[in-house]
């Protein structure tokens, strides 16, 4: 009983502190140790991070913002040291699976002409979109502006660099579309 008591508390707490820094939830969302929910501000705007209800966030996933958004739909399961970053929104849809060491981005740095620092110029914003009912296996990259489709499952490793179609099954790097679930 003292255990199960203890346990609601550390949830608690560790929900308060990522509300006090402006994230979202709903109702009985799992926090493992070492998340990191961070909405940050980008030229002098705040970002967004917003989880919905029965979210699962395995030991030291990172959704970071950026001034962008992290939206995170109902009973989403955020695998262990998984990395989001919001910079150009990212959205995933209810009932997800993504698995440990995942990495989702939606944005990516310009490239300058030679000669001119890439550090010093703006990131191109791409908005990526994660549909319902999707698997990203371990390891799985999504790069900024993919669109993956409903129901889709990516095998280990993958790295998406354009749209999956919903149902689609892909693998590779990169990620290429060899069945549909039926």
């Amino acid at each position: 009983m003292l255990r199960v008591t203890w346990a609601r508390a550390v949830q608690a707490a560790r929900r308060a502190r990522f509300a006090w820094a402006g994230a979202e939830f709903g109702a009985g969302c799992d926090l493992a140790r070492g998340v990191v929910l961070a909405p940050g501000v980008r030229n002098g705007r705040r970002g967004r991070v917003t989880v919905g209800s029965n979210v699962s966030l395995g030991r030291g996933a990172v959704l970071r913002a950026w001034g962008g958004s992290v939206a995170v739909g109902a009973n989403v399961f955020v695998g262990e040291y998984t990395v989001v970053y919001g910079h150009g929104g990212v959205s995933i849809g209810d009932d997800t699976l993504i698995a440990m060491h995942c990495r989702i981005l939606s944005s990516n740095h310009t490239i300058p002409p030679r000669g001119e620092r890439i550090r010093h110029h703006p990131d191109v914003l791409l908005p990526t979109a994660i549909g319902r009912d999707v698997w990203l296996g371990a390891g799985v990259t999504v790069l900024g502006g993919v669109t993956i489709g409903d129901g889709c499952v990516v095998a280990a490793g993958a790295v998406v660099t354009r749209d999956l179609p919903a149902y689609a099954v892909a693998a590779g790097v990169p990620a290429k579309t060899f069945r549909f679930r039926e």
